[in-house]
């Protein structure tokens, strides 16, 4: 003896809530990246603020030992990372470049998407340009600040 499940007409409030819900959704996607938003121009806007006023400090020639961001225990650790951060990428791109290239796994690739290649090139060029600030900064600091 089977038992058979009661047909049960689907109603009407349930067939519309969907949009509703995916109405709600969206809309709560829309004012979170509103609010990312807003939160990402008031970062930048003190950025500017601090580069802005740094670089009045430089204008105006302060002679005075450096201090905060400029310090040597901040700036040291930061350049540091960089440049650990910057030869990482160019190994990691370098690796994967290689190993994309060996003749054992021409087989089994895709075309690379152009996307992908300039999304490589622009990791690239940054990774060189913080390579060259930093030694732009090494060179540049003893003679800034007169530091020996």
């Amino acid at each position: 003896m089977t038992e058979s499940l009661p047909d049960e007409p689907v109603s009407l409030a349930a067939a519309t809530d969907a949009p509703k819900t995916r109405l709600m959704n969206w809309t709560s996607l829309v004012f979170a990246l509103l609010q990312s938003a807003c939160s990402a121009v008031i970062a930048i806007s003190g950025i500017r603020v601090v580069i802005g006023l740094g670089a009045l400090a430089a204008a105006a020639g302060v002679d005075a030992p450096a201090r905060g961001f400029h310090s040597d225990a901040i700036r040291i650790p930061m350049m540091l990372a960089a440049l650990a951060g910057a030869c990482v990428n160019l190994y990691v791109i370098g690796r994967i470049r290689r190993l994309r290239a060996r003749p054992a796994s021409q087989w089994r690739q895709d075309e690379v998407p152009p996307k992908k290649l300039r999304s490589e090139r622009l990791q690239i060029a940054l990774a060189v340009t913080t390579l060259l600030l930093l030694l732009a900064e090494a060179v540049t600091h003893p003679l800034i600040h007169r530091v020996h």
